[in-house]
């Protein structure tokens, strides 16, 4: 990437950019392999753009004046979290999940994805957050090899009431913030 890649919150004007973000990201997806099994039209779509910015958790990041990922960051753990051992006890508002993180196509290996990660990260820390937690179909692989490099660990593989949609399993990680 020749340009600076900055991070920062997502505002109300992003939301058709984010759209468009999305719409290319999981069309270049179904036509190649849908490792995270996101849907065009279905998911993400205008509706977690528009969550995301109204709760102040979405970010972007960008280049060159283009959006080319984004990352929500809120405390929104899905009820099949109870049910697990986590390697670190802490209350709900001590928790960050991370949620709909993708970094448009063109800009894979760009660096733009761990970026995102780091940021989750320090955002963590400025938030006093003990743990980063997050989920992953089990199938995406390059998202697993990227959590597993930043130093997230496995906890556990759960059904996230997604089979319908051809999504049985989604393995667990987690960081202690500490760490980061």
């Amino acid at each position: 990437m020749t340009e600076e890649l900055n991070i920062r919150r997502g505002v109300s004007e992003d939301i058709p950019e984010l759209v468009r973000l999305y719409d290319e990201t999981v069309g270049h997806l179904e036509s190649h392999v849908n490792y995270p099994g996101w849907k065009k039209g279905v998911y993400p779509g205008r509706d977690a753009a528009e969550e995301g910015v109204e709760t102040g958790t979405l970010y972007v990041a960008e280049t060159g004046g283009r959006i080319i990922g984004s990352i929500i960051l809120n405390g929104k753990q899905e009820a099949a979290y109870n049910g697990v051992s986590w390697g670190v006890v802490a209350e709900p508002d001590e928790v960050m999940v991370i949620h709909t993180f993708l970094v448009h196509p063109n800009f894979r290996k760009s660096g733009a994805g761990k970026f995102l990660m780091e940021f989750a990260e320090l955002q963590a820390l400025r938030e006093g957050k003990k743990t980063i937690r997050l989920d992953v179909y089990e199938k995406n692989e390059p998202a697993v090899r990227l959590y597993e490099r930043q130093g997230y660990r496995y906890v556990a593989t759960v059904d996230l009431g997604l089979g319908s949609w051809g999504l049985p399993w989604f393995k667990l990680y987690e960081r202690t913030a500490e760490e980061c």
